[in-house]
Order: structure tokens, then sequence, then C-alpha cells
């Protein structure tokens, strides 16, 4: 063992531990096309030759089951990525605005209620005061 590096023995094999951090692998996007690509040649193998197909490309039968069913649905196309848009957003925004003045309203009317609670309990004291 020499400098930085060391060798670690494992139950199935050697590894050097290095202090560099490993880059993350990014993760594979498909377009339709490609897709529509895979799931014409996978039709056309002959019995054998779909696990090398998919070998080849570094897929899995999951991935064409789900594209095949896809195709025959319609429904392959490029998906675009990222949170889908709300269409009501703008009145979900309106609908906010006039959550929040009604909650305002609603706490004005609590406190003039709460001040007139206090009004009448001092009136009814300067009554009974006055009334003895």
């Amino acid at each position: 063992m020499q400098g930085g590096d060391q060798e670690r023995e494992t139950m199935f094999h050697k590894t050097k531990s290095s202090p560099e951090v490993q880059p993350k692998p990014e993760r594979r996007r498909f377009n339709a096309a490609y897709k529509r690509q895979i799931v014409a040649d996978a039709a056309r193998c002959q019995h054998g030759e779909l696990g090398s197909l998919l070998r080849r490309e570094g897929l899995t039968y999951t991935q064409l089951s789900n594209w095949r069913n896809a195709q025959a649905a319609g429904t392959l196309t490029d998906k675009p990525r990222g949170p889908k848009p709300n269409p009501d957003r703008a009145a979900m925004r309106r609908l906010e605005a006039e959550n929040a003045r009604l909650t305002r309203k609603l706490a004005d009317a609590e406190a003039i209620i709460e001040a007139q609670k206090k009004l009448a309990a001092l009136l009814d004291r300067l009554k009974t005061e006055n009334g003895r």
C-alpha cells in the first residue's frame, strides 16, 4: 500500500477506496421516436433475440412492456418535465385573496363583538351602581 491508495478486500473482490467524490450518474431519458424504434425492433425479433436487443440497448423488459402498452393506447409521446400547470390558477388566486379578505373581516367582526360585550358589561355595572 502506497500513499492514498488503500486496498480493501471484500468477500467477492478487491476494491480501491478513493477520496474523490464520484459523480452521480444521470438518469437516462428516452424520446418518443427512440421508444417507437425499440418497440418496432422488438416486434421484428425472432425467438431468443429480444434479450440481446434489451441488453444491447441497456433496457429492461418492463420498460419495453410499458412502451408497448403506451403505443397501443396511443399515449407514447414526449412528456414535458416538471410540474404540470394548473389550469385553475387564476381562479385559485382569486379565491385565496377573497378568503384572506373574509378572514380579516371576520377578525374585525369578532373584535367588535368582544368590545360590545365589554361595553354591555360596563353599562350593566354602572347601572347597578347608580341604581343602589
